[in-house]
């Protein structure tokens, strides 16, 4: 795999936090850098799908109603209505 060199400006506060968690790993800091974005990077893919999903389930109007939603919150967060079911 072939590699290239980003740079960027960060907090000093998070640059010494990367450098602590580098120390305490035994890893160069730029095995911590790299594993931050790639962690990153899939997590936005990851909502951006969930997202163009959700959009997708509103377009077939595979939809919940929101007082439905605030009825169901209640029961789960009421103990008492949750017997009554």
């Amino acid at each position: 795999m072939s590699e290239r060199v980003v740079t960027a400006h960060i907090p000093d506060d998070l640059a010494r936090e990367v450098d602590r968690l580098a120390g305490q790993m035994d890893r160069p800091r730029g095995w911590i850098v790299k594993e931050a974005l790639t962690r990153y990077v899939e997590l936005e893919r990851k909502r951006h799908a969930m997202t163009l999903e959700g959009l997708a389930d509103v377009d077939a109007g595979r939809v919940v109603e929101h007082a439905d939603i605030e009825a169901w919150a209640a029961r789960v967060t009421n103990p008492k209505r949750r017997k009554q079911r």
